[in-house]
Order: structure tokens, then C-alpha cells, then sequence
């Protein structure tokens, strides 16, 4: 990792040659009460974001209470916590915004994963009056290593670490080059790739939206600059053509445009797909050529990865929802796994262990699976792997599973929609964990 970027890149040196002008969708998470949805309520404050009624109706003890800008539950707002994801919009005359306020409490962390999943960026914040900050390197807390590790794990391109609440220590300064430091090591330590660590104070509004320049010894840009210059998510389009099919329109009221023939339609997770490509259904094997492809306005088009698209084949075959649109001859080896290796983040109250039946869910198809063997468990203090006979809740592991049926499976670094299942408990149908393929 750069460090010499960490704290005094300039805008300019955070925008790679990728998209930075598309809607960035970015996850607010770290530990419990350090301050993400007050960050979030600062950023639609300061961007004139939020409407002077809106404004008014978040008052607590005569005071604006910013968190209640995202905290929007009844539970939320009585326990001062938040419990369930909350998504706000808001622009700058540079980008438009999708932010999710994650929950930093343990027993939520199946919310945090959800979303970023689909997040382009994380901000993770670190409460700088809850460390040691005074030692040259403080300890940090566990919520802050394991959030962190998570979205490493799930593939978020931008991470940006926020030392919050530096206005409320002794010592600003000292207090942020001592935690800039630990977070430093850590971010090499566990290989996960830093764009900025930035001090802040959101109740105040230091480096949130205006950089204030030398406040902590910083003179790097303030955390709204530095989100207008990340990229968006590029789509998969560099591999061969994936779709999960969603929905089959069995009698298309154009006619004229499917000449009867059923439509398959789906959002495309890879590649792309025009008239001519042959292609494989999974899990039947059986292939088919494409006749015409739709957009979402039903006009003849070829698509890409990350838009929906209509698919009209050359011949009837049994197509239903849950089955996949492969490339015949895109991926190598051909896509078909019935046992895989995966890194699983463990989110059920009951313990994962050997021997379980799960659901596990890709794109819209579902495959009962077995968990053959638990490889070992990553220790989020030392992040050290060690042997476990079963991963507890809010662990992080490496598993053997056994499928049912094959699924259209590629390594998550390669591809976030064919690497990454969720694991079902079949009896109580809640979310038991994320699994991402090695």
C-alpha cells in the first residue's frame, strides 16, 4: 500500500481512468456509536441536501440531532441506534449519491454485508475518543477490524478510513497520526488496498464537505472531495456472456417483435449478448442461438454487463427462472460446479458446522447445499487462520460445500455475481451467511 497517498492525496491523484461522473454508491460502517449516520446527516446538511421542514423535524432536547436523518425506525430513534440499513440521495454539482448507512452493532452485521455488496465505496469509521489514541500505535476495536475486513472481502474497490471525533480529544493531532498510524498497519497487515484516511469531526463538520486545511496537521481534501473522485463500478464486460434469467414472458404481447417465442428476460451479470452467440443453458447443458436481443424499451439491441436485456433464442427450450444464459464457449473450464471452496461470512445465530444443509441462492436460482468440511477460521485480532470445528456468528472462515446441482460458478475476484452465494437456513428461511468462492 501507498501511504504517501494516504493522507495528502489530492483529488486529482484519486481518479484512476475509470468512471468517475456515474451515481457512486458508497456504505457508511465501522463500530457502534462512532457516528456514521451524524456523518451521513452532515453530508446532506452541508450539501444542502435537506429541506428546511426535514431540517426541523430532527430536533432532540432543542438541539439538531443529525443522526435522525437516517435513522428513520421507531426502535431507531428511541434506542439512538441504528438497527436496518438506511439508503439516502443526494448530488454536488459533480456526482450524484447512493449512501447506505450500515449498523455497527454485532448482531446487524447481515445488514452491513447486504449492503456492500453492491457498494462502489466504504467509508469506515473509527471513534478516535474510544482508542488509546495517546500510544503510539492504540489497539482497535474488533467491529472496526471485522467491518473492514468484510468489505475487502466483498470486492468494495474504494475504502476510505474516517477518524471521527477528533474535536473531542485533548490532542488532534497526535491523536490522528497515532491512529492513522495503527490503521496504516493494519490496512498492509491484512493486504487490504487504503485510498485515504482522513481526520473529521462530523458533529462539527471538519474535512466533511469543506476541507479545512492544517486542522490535525492534515492538508489532504475533505471526505465529500474525495468521494467525487472515485470510481464507479465498472461491469464485467471483459468476461464471456452470463445471465441469470429473472423472468420468462411466455406469450409476448409484440408479436411481431418474438414472433411468439418466449422471452427470457434478466439483468446481465457478465459480458455481452447480441444476435448469432451460442449459448448454454445451466443446468440443462443444453445450447441454444441467440434470434434477437431487447432492451428494456423491447427495441432490438445488443446489451452489456449491468443492464437488463431480453433474450429471444432460436429454438424452444425448457427455460425457466433460476437458470443461466452461459457463452457456449466463453469460460474455461465450462461453468458446471457441484463442490466449491468458499470464503463465508457466518451471520446466523446458530454455529455453521460440518455436516448442515443450507439453501444457497445465485442470482435467481436455488441449490440445496452441504458444508463438507470447514477449512479453517480467520482471527479478525492477529487475522492469523487457524483450524475451527464450527464458525460462530459474525466469523470469518474458509469452507468446503457440496451442491445439489451445478451452479455457474467463477472465484468472486473474478466476477461478483458468479462468485458469491448466500447460505438460506432451511427451516427458519433467515439469511445464515455469504459465501464468496476462492
Amino acid at each position: 500500500m501507498n501511504t504517501d497517498t494516504l493522507q495528502v492525496a489530492s483529488p486529482a491523484a484519486l481518479a484512476p481512468e475509470q468512471d468517475t461522473r456515474a451515481a457512486l454508491r458508497f456504505v457508511t460502517c465501522g463500530s457502534v456509536d462512532d457516528g456514521k449516520s451524524t456523518l451521513i446527516g452532515r453530508l446532506l446538511v452541508d450539501s444542502l441536501a435537506v429541506l428546511q421542514d426535514q431540517l426541523a423535524s430532527v430536533h432532540r432536547s432543542g438541539k439538531i440531532d443529525l443522526a435522525l436523518l437516517t435513522d428513520g425506525l421507531q426502535a431507531e430513534r428511541e434506542q439512538g441506534i441504528t438497527i436496518d440499513v438506511a439508503y439516502r440521495y443526494f448530488n454536488t454539482v459533480a456526482r450524484k449519491f447512493i449512501i447506505a448507512d450500515a449498523p455497527g452493532h454485532e448482531q446487524y452485521t447481515r445488514n452491513m454485508v447486504t449492503a456492500a455488496s453492491s457498494a462502489d465505496a466504504a467509508v469506515v469509521l473509527v471513534d478516535a475518543t474510544k482508542l488509546a489514541w495517546q500510544s503510539p500505535l492504540p489497539e482497535l476495536l474488533p467491529q472496526t477490524r471485522r467491518h473492514s475486513l468484510l468489505v475487502n472481502l466483498l470486492r468494495v474497490p474504494s475504502i476510505v478510513f474516517a477518524v471521527n471525533k477528533l474535536d473531542a480529544v485533548d490532542d488532534p493531532a497526535l491523536a490522528f497520526a497515532h491512529i492513522s498510524g495503527a490503521l496504516k498497519q493494519f490496512a498492509d497487515e491484512a493486504q487490504i488496498p487504503v485510498k485515504a484516511i482522513v481526520p473529521v469531526s462530523a458533529l462539527i463538520g471538519y474535512n466533511v464537505v469543506d476541507a479545512n486545511p492544517g486542522w490535525c496537521n492534515y492538508s489532504g481534501p475533505g471526505l465529500l472531495q474525495i468521494l467525487e473522485h472515485l470510481p464507479a463500478t465498472p461491469a464485467d464486460t471483459s468476461l464471456a456472456f452470463a445471465l441469470p434469467v429473472q423472468w420468462v414472458e411466455k406469450f409476448s404481447s409484440s408479436a411481431d417483435t418474438s414472433r411468439g417465442r418466449r422471452i427470457f428476460w434478466g439483468r446481465i451479470a457478465s459480458g455481452a449478448v447480441q444476435p448469432g452467440q451460442e449459448i448454454t443453458v445451466l443446468p440443462s447443458g443444453k445450447t441454444a442461438k441467440v434470434a434477437q436481443v431487447l432492451d428494456l424499451a423491447r427495441q432490438p439491441k445488443a446489451v452489456l454487463a449491468g443492464h437488463s436485456a431480453g433474450v429471444i433464442l432460436d429454438r424452444e427450450l425448457d427455460i425457466s427462472r433460476g437458470d443461466w444464459l452461459l457463452a457456449a464457449d466463453g469460460f474455461e473450464p465450462p461453468l458446471g460446479a457441484r463442490e466449491i471452496t468458499a470464503t463465508v461470512a457466518w451471520m446466523d445465530d446458530e454455529p455453521l458446522v460440518p455436516g448442515r444443509l443450507y439453501w444457497a441462492l445465485q442470482g435467481h436460482r436455488w441449490v440445496k447445499a452441504k458444508i463438507k468440511r470447514i477449512v479453517n477460521q480467520v482471527d479478525i485480532t492477529t487475522l492469523v487462520s487457524h483450524e475451527a470445528s464450527q464458525l460462530e456468528a459474525n466469523a470469518i472462515g474458509v469452507v468446503e460445500l457440496a451442491l445439489l446441482e451445478p451452479i455457474a460458478a467463477l472465484p468472486y475476484k473474478q466476477s461478483r455475481v458468479l462468485g458469491s452465494l448466500v447460505l438460506v437456513d432451511t427451516a427458519s428461511h433467515k439469511t445464515s451467511g455469504a459465501a464468496l468462492i476462492v
